[in-house]
């Protein structure tokens, strides 16, 4: 995070960097822990009873929770017996994993509505600021142009991070201290139709699920966006840190239940052994993954490509 939103000087004494790494080589690399899970299993030349059995264990060890597994188990045997005995039970894996997460892929499109609205939750901890930053320069390198709308109101590092993001790269910020953050909101949407913005970042507080007075507070954030305009926001993404492992589950039912969910980001993939929380994600509650998150650099947040992502995780 620091790289992100280190301001203007500090590269002046930052050591050399190294050859940066292509993105398919940061998230294999991020998926390491989760692919050596599977690894052991998949070098065997036969999915027997006893290799399915250790799968069994490596999938759930690797959060992809009870459903999927046996969604890939049974499918795996099918495609098995369809194959072969001479597949590569690698291969066979990854067409049944490529078939489960696939619809998950839905690309974050930025339609004519202007300003586009993209409202942002999620728990606390789970990178959201973090997120919308790379998010906002992502949307940048589209010839996009971005304003911030800082809805935490209350927890002044976010709004730092973002006025500290604003001044490095030319975005807008519109935030109060301790104000209502639904003003907030109102407001950032009218500055950027006087200003002709074409996308507004609506970040909000972090919160969990069971604070149900908070989950009453982001609605009604929602709501008086609608009101500034009939039609947004139109996307409204969930932020998940992939360390949570099935609790994501839990989070991505509760918040779809309160804002309709659109989307999600999958942050901190990287040094997790935890990366099959897509299929679970996948199978129980499928909602578009838009963008995941392998590292703290403002390129290690990608839109997620479902073959790209099964290829790093199997390997």
């Amino acid at each position: 995070m620091f790289d992100l939103f280190k301001r203007k000087g500090a590269a002046d004494t930052a050591e050399p960097t190294t050859e940066k790494k292509s993105w398919t080589e940061r998230l294999k690399e991020g998926l390491s822990r989760s692919r050596e899970k599977l690894a052991v299993v998949l070098t065997r030349r036969t999915l027997d009873a006893e290799t399915l059995e250790e799968l069994e264990t490596a999938l759930l060890t690797g959060d992809v929770g009870m459903p999927a597994t046996r969604h890939l188990l049974d499918d795996l045997s099918v495609r098995w017996k369809r194959a072969g005995a001479d597949a590569d039970p690698k291969t066979v894996l990854k067409a049944a994993l490529l078939d489960l997460v696939a619809p998950l892929e839905a690309p974050l499109v930025v339609t004519a509505a202007r300003p586009f609205v993209i409202m942002l939750a999620g728990v606390n901890g789970a990178g959201k600021t973090t997120s919308i930053g790379k998010l906002a320069k992502h949307l940048q390198g589209q010839g996009l142009s971005v304003l911030l709308a800082a809805g935490d109101t209350f927890r002044a590092a976010a709004r730092e991070q973002l006025t500290i993001w604003g001044e490095r790269n030319g975005v807008a910020v519109i935030s109060q201290e301790g104000g209502d953050p639904a003003a907030v909101m109102f407001d950032a949407i009218a500055a950027a139709r006087a200003r002709g913005i074409d996308v507004v970042l609506a970040d909000t507080a972090g919160r969990l699920p069971t604070q149900l007075h908070l989950m009453d507070e982001i609605r009604k954030v929602r709501r008086v966006i609608r009101k500034a305009d009939a039609t947004a926001p139109h996307e409204t993404l969930l932020v998940l840190d992939a360390n949570t492992g099935q609790n994501a589950l839990a989070q991505v039912k509760a918040f779809d239940a309160a804002l309709e969910l659109t989307g999600l980001i999958l942050t901190k993939l990287d040094g997790t052994a935890k990366g099959g929380v897509v299929a679970a994600i996948a199978k129980q509650h499928p909602i578009p993954l838009k963008f995941i998150g392998v590292g703290e650099g403002v390129d290690d947040l990608r839109p997620f490509v479902a073959a790209e992502f099964v290829e790093a995780l199997v390997g």
